[in-house]
């Protein structure tokens, strides 16, 4: 069923808040803003001219406002299964931040609460599929012009040291929120996109020497076997000393692409018309800078509701890749290799 008149509750205003600009830049109606926090959700319900009455820190006076149909969901991970849950059982459209959830129960309870309530549309927030960079060096793939794939490898490369010392006990310290499922899943799901199917075999291995406040390894390395003999490499620190990274590099039979979600430009290899390689320098690529595009995730999740389509970042696509991320959970702990289990039912 099209949705008429789009009004939007948004719960959660860290990263809720690009997603509020995101409905805002959409033209769709702001129904309630909530966070628990009481000076973030008057800051940002004053920069973005949010009157006082639909400001609120109870999400369920979101859930239980009947003029709002859709909700965006930018919790703390650990919460999304409950929110998820009341939210469809009101009858509101969803989307929900990645990752879906941090436990296979979890998720199984969101999925069948999703197939509950058909007449709901869902969608997880796998923010880089949106990154400009991401999205030519998936044209490119699907264009033929890397040939076909062999190895593809990403990285999420972020120091959490400031935000632990400023909050030791910061959400982000359950030991259920591991750094692979909560950041690396950013690196998961870029790959299972850009390789358009799942990691079948993983072994991974991890350490701890950067993070003290966590109890969860704060570096991990997981390599992967995808169908069609495709070799898959993911790095995880969440205490590197570096900038903000996700760089990846795409190795296809005729042609190489290197790129990632904070510079302007992508390096792209393509072999000759006798199947060689660039002797020179790479061709740059100039692209946009908008690493996290709320704008243009909201747009296809509003267009959604608006045209009644489907919606390629469902339920499903957020399960396999947090059911991809524990699998490297598990190999890094017993050394051994997993499959990962996309069984939903």
């Amino acid at each position: 069923m099209k949705v008429e008149k789009l009004v939007v509750g948004v719960i959660g205003l860290g990263m809720g808040a690009a997603h509020l600009k995101g409905a805002i830049h959409y033209g769709a109606e702001i129904g309630a803003i909530c966070d628990t926090d009481p000076k973030k959700l008057n800051k940002v319900g004053e920069e973005q001219g949010i009157p006082a009455d639909r400001r609120t820190t109870d999400y369920m006076d979101i859930v239980n406002n009947k003029e709002i149909n859709a909700v965006i969901l930018a919790t703390p991970d650990q919460q999304h299964r409950e929110q998820v849950e009341k939210c469809l059982e009101a009858g509101k459209h969803v989307m929900c931040e990645k990752p879906l959830a941090l436990t296979k129960d979890d998720i199984l309870a969101i999925v069948k609460a999703v197939e509950a309530h058909p007449e709901c549309k869902f969608m997880i927030g796998q923010i880089c599929r949106f990154t400009p960079a991401f999205v030519q060096a998936k044209k490119f793939i699907e264009e033929g012009k890397v040939g076909e794939l062999y190895f593809v490898e990403s990285e999420y490369a972020h120091d959490y040291l400031e935000m632990f010392e400023r909050d030791a006990k910061n959400w982000r310290s359950d030991p259920q929120r591991n750094g692979v499922v909560g950041g690396g899943c950013h690196a998961v799901d870029l790959l299972r996109w850009l390789v358009n199917d799942d990691p079948i075999e993983i072994y991974a291995h991890g350490t701890h020497k950067l993070l003290p406040y966590v109890e969860y390894d704060d570096a991990n390395l997981a390599i992967m076997k995808f169908p069609n003999n495709v070799m898959g490499k993911v790095f995880v620190s969440t205490a590197c000393k570096r900038n903000y990274t996700m760089r990846t590099c795409i190795y296809g039979t005729k042609g190489t692409l290197i790129f990632d979600n904070k510079s302007d430009t992508m390096q792209v290899f393509f072999a000759d018309e006798n199947g060689h390689g660039a002797k020179g320098d790479p061709t740059l690529v100039p692209v946009d800078l908008a690493d996290h595009n709320a704008v243009a995730e909201f747009k296809v999740f509003a267009d959604a509701l608006v045209n009644d389509t489907e919606i390629e970042t469902s339920v499903y696509e957020g399960a396999k890749t947090v059911m991809a991320c524990l699998a490297i959970i598990e190999s890094s702990k017993t050394g051994k290799i997993v499959n990962p289990d996309y069984s939903f039912k």
